[in-house]
């Protein structure tokens, strides 16, 4: 048996996931008549105390149709010099809204309300007009770090003084809420645009969902169309993300204990250098030593059918999800404690 900590993506759908899937009341979500997506977006947006979602096929179009709504070309997006929507979406923010990228130096790949402020450019025709900060929570750079909510109001004060937009790439946003003990509504509260991963630690093999007010989505769905993102018998993914919603969020704290129960192994070991701090279900942490390099430790591991990612020369990531459970954390620690 495969034991998969190269990303919480690989996660595949239960029995009862599958089941869910297959009872589907299915139309044509371009219609807007698929009953079951409708009962997703309306799901999600409800749980955050927002009006209103749009399914998409992943995160990185609802980021990217975010993003275009937000902006004008020639605008700029603050944001950490890690985030995804800067490094992980080909970029996307060039491309699709023909917008700049002014990324920050954050602590573990989150930004503060300090470093937005002065961030933000002066009202002068030679420089790109500052209209959008974008945050990751949890940052997957940053170890899956958690924001302080603390914090994050501060960014939204910023960015009402300066008439700035403020969306969250909440990829593993519920990982974030189970760590900090925090309340869906409160990020409803505060942010204009939330984008919510299906298909990671949820579980579900497919789609995301961006919520926001009646009309941002309606604007959203068009750009969703532009983009080619426009379904049709979507109700059978929908139905993925709803059981996920429904039935996978608590269980998170799980993939949660695994990864510390990993890095306190990892602690001992002279092959492990700095660890970033473990919040959530991300380990990230350095080689050290000439016994191994990030790729020869991964390989090493994949001899025992534990695959992992070398994120670096000298950098490796584990990420624990609902696939993993306590037998093969045992194996993994177990295997650890050998080298």
């Amino acid at each position: 048996m495969i034991t998969d900590l190269r990303s919480d993506t690989f996660t595949k759908p239960t029995p009862a996931m599958l089941e869910a899937m297959m009872r589907a009341h299915v139309g044509d979500d371009v219609f807007g008549e698929d009953p079951t997506v409708n009962a997703l977006e309306a799901f999600t947006a409800q749980i955050f105390g927002m009006e209103a979602g749009l399914f998409c096929p992943s995160g990185t179009m609802t980021n990217q149709i975010a993003i275009k709504c937000h902006t004008q070309p020639g605008d700029e997006v603050i944001c950490d010099k890690t985030s995804h929507v800067y490094i992980y979406e080909g970029g996307g923010i060039a491309f699709n809204s023909g917008s700049q990228v002014k990324p920050l130096d954050g602590e573990r790949g989150m930004i503060s309300a300090e470093q937005v402020k002065d961030a933000i450019n002066p009202d002068d025709v030679h420089k790109a007009n500052s209209s959008l900060v974008t945050l990751e929570n949890t940052a997957n750079r940053g170890g899956g770090s958690c924001y302080d909510l603390v914090e994050i109001q501060r960014i939204k004060e910023v960015c009402l003084q300066n008439n700035l937009m403020l969306h969250l790439d909440g990829a593993r946003l519920f990982n974030a809420l189970i760590a900090k003990e925090e309340k869906t509504g409160q990020y409803g509260e505060i942010f204009d645009s939330i984008s919510i991963c299906l298909s990671k630690g949820l579980g579900a093999p497919v789609g995301s969902v961006l919520i926001g007010n009646k009309d941002f989505i309606k604007k959203a769905r068009r750009v969703r169309k532009v983009f080619g993102g426009g379904m049709r018998q979507a109700g059978y993914l929908a139905a993925a993300g709803l059981y996920a919603m429904e039935n996978n969020i608590d269980r998170l704290e799980t993939d949660h204990q695994h990864a510390h129960q990993v890095a306190e192994t990892l602690m001992s070991k002279d092959f492990a250098g700095k660890i970033l701090p473990v919040e959530t279900n991300i380990v990230i942490f350095e080689i050290v030593g000439d016994r191994f390099t990030a790729k020869s430790f991964c390989d090493r591991l994949a001899e025992e059918n534990i695959l992992c990612l070398p994120i670096s020369a000298n950098q490796v990531r584990m990420v624990t999800h609902l696939d993993i459970d306590k037998e093969m954390v045992k194996k993994l620690v177990s295997l650890l404690e050998s080298l």
